[in-house]
């Protein structure tokens, strides 16, 4: 028998608006950690793979893949590091991130704002040009461990660009977490099943989240901006980098199309959806 189909009482357009301009309030005031999906860099409309499905696309035009993998962006780099090494994962993701990310008018935003942290869960770089007016800031990036020859789940970087060591971070005044890499400042992607099977099997127990992650998110509310959570793997990420942290979270969200599994997340983490248009949301956000 099919499982029954999730219910969300989603607000109205009125109450929507309400309530996030009461978070953007409290996101100002450094309580609310906005953490961005693939969804905002989309609206500047760049030549890159802006979902997980486009990534797998992108793939998938340059290496023949079983079928096991089509569609599949994780699986797909599996199959091409399995097959063709490591360092052609690594420059097909390096030429499918290179061209330039112009940072919508809310990257730029907050990266005029003191915020405590922003967690960006793409390979862009959109977020670090908009902060590069800014010195007085810092990012940790998730990194593969596959042949580093370290037991290291992280690395930091400054404002500049330049790795620097953890001590540093906690002087920060924006902390950018950006877990699974990016494609700046040093090319760091995690993106194949394989290095995704040694985070997994830690994260629970919160291994591979920096310290000054976990610290940054303690007392604050998440606000979950141009996600999706189709993916097990998403979902489980957003999961462990809010947990311990504070105790109403809020997610904006457009109703149609959204899978039961999204749903179901929503409810199980107590997410408050606020549906609204993403390009609607962001005039909200901008004030």
């Amino acid at each position: 028998m099919n499982a029954p189909i999730p219910h969300i009482d989603f607000t109205n357009a009125v109450d929507a608006e309400a309530v996030l301009t009461k978070v953007a309030e409290q996101m100002r005031a450094g309580m609310v950690v906005p953490y961005l999906g693939p969804g905002l860099t989309e609206l500047s409309k760049p030549a890159i793979p802006m979902n997980p499905e486009a990534l797998a696309a992108f793939f998938a035009t340059k290496v023949a893949l079983p079928r096991r993998a089509k569609g599949n962006a994780w699986a797909s780099a599996q199959h091409i590091e399995s097959m063709k090494h490591r360092s052609t994962v690594t420059a097909l993701m390096t030429e499918a991130f290179s061209p330039p990310v112009e940072p919508t008018a809310l990257h730029r935003y907050l990266a005029t704002l003191p915020l405590p942290m922003i967690v960006d869960t793409w390979y862009d770089g959109a977020m670090r040009t908009a902060l590069s007016e800014r010195s007085d800031w810092g990012e940790v990036q998730g990194i593969t461990r596959a042949g580093i020859g370290e037991d290291r789940w992280y690395r930091f970087y400054d404002a500049a660009g330049a790795e620097t060591e953890r001590a540093m971070a906690p002087g920060w005044t924006t902390l950018l977490y950006k877990p699974h890499g990016s494609i700046a400042p040093a090319k760091n992607f995690l993106i194949s099943d394989a290095d995704y099977v040694e985070v997994l099997t830690e994260i629970d127990i919160q291994t591979p989240i920096p310290d000054v992650v976990k610290d940054r998110r303690a007392q604050r509310n998440f606000l979950f901006i141009g996600c999706r959570f189709n993916d097990q793997l998403l979902r489980t990420y957003a999961r462990q980098i809010s947990k311990r942290s504070g105790s109403q979270h809020f997610v904006i969200i457009e109703p149609q199309g959204l899978s039961k599994n999204e749903m179901r997340f929503f409810i199980s983490q107590g997410l408050t959806p606020i549906a609204l248009p993403l390009e609607r949301a962001v005039e909200i956000l901008l004030g």
